[in-house]
């Protein structure tokens, strides 16, 4: 079972993702949110597997909460998906600064928020290639030069090639047609890369992709 923590402050829309979310024979709401700090001390006492979390809460923001929640070495398997009605650069670069997984309107349709909680839950990261290109123009605006404290010295040649697709916003299917090899083997480097990095997930290599300088925005995928 992937065992759900919904934070919201509005209880319509948590009613609504606990009776869509409940209905899935995989899925659990494990405990409901209305404030921030409420979201962290859930978070603590439940260790979800998936957070859906609210950016705008009073008692401390769904960004912070996500802070939080991400630093907790207790909670290391948990993902947060940031869910708002605000699709605004900022929020989704620093959404994916914090440590979340993935992104989404809260218009966006059922199915699509399932698919969303269940490739979260696998380890994937939810950013679209034109969600991807929004939070590197904010991450462009921001750095001027590259980081030199991202360790790019420890992966290999091809490990550097693929994440700088990956920073492009291309999953594994698409890495392996890229660079010629199987979806396995792009999985498999995507992995050591993250190991090696030391980041919990694909969503902070895209950000570890820019911020490194090994991809700038406006390059074309």
């Amino acid at each position: 079972m992937i065992r759900l923590l919904l934070a919201d402050d509005q209880n319509l829309i948590r009613a609504g993702f606990r009776a869509l979310l409940d209905a899935e024979p995989d899925m659990e709401v494990v405990a409901e949110a209305g404030t921030g700090r409420d979201a962290v001390r859930l978070a603590e006492r439940e260790a979800p597997d998936v957070v859906l979390m609210d950016i705008r809460m009073p008692d401390g923001d769904g960004l912070a909460a996500t802070r939080d929640i991400l630093a907790n070495p207790g909670l290391a398997h948990t993902r947060i998906i940031i869910l708002t009605t605000f699709e605004l650069d900022e929020y989704i670069a620093e959404a994916v600064r914090a440590g979340a997984a993935g992104f989404l309107v809260k218009d966006t349709e059922p199915e699509e928020l399932i698919r969303a909680v269940r490739v979260v839950h696998d380890g994937d990261a939810l950013l679209s290639p034109s969600v991807t290109r929004r939070i590197m123009a904010q991450l462009a605006l921001h750095s001027k030069a590259a980081s030199k404290t991202v360790p790019l010295d420890q992966i290999t040649e091809r490990e550097r090639e693929v994440l700088a697709l990956v920073g492009e916003g291309l999953n594994n299917a698409e890495i392996a047609e890229r660079l010629f090899i199987t979806p396995l083997t792009a999985k498999t480097h995507v992995s050591r890369i993250m190991t090696k990095l030391l980041v919990r997930d694909r969503a902070q290599l895209v950000v570890l992709a820019y911020e490194s300088g090994l991809v700038r925005p406006g390059w074309s995928s």
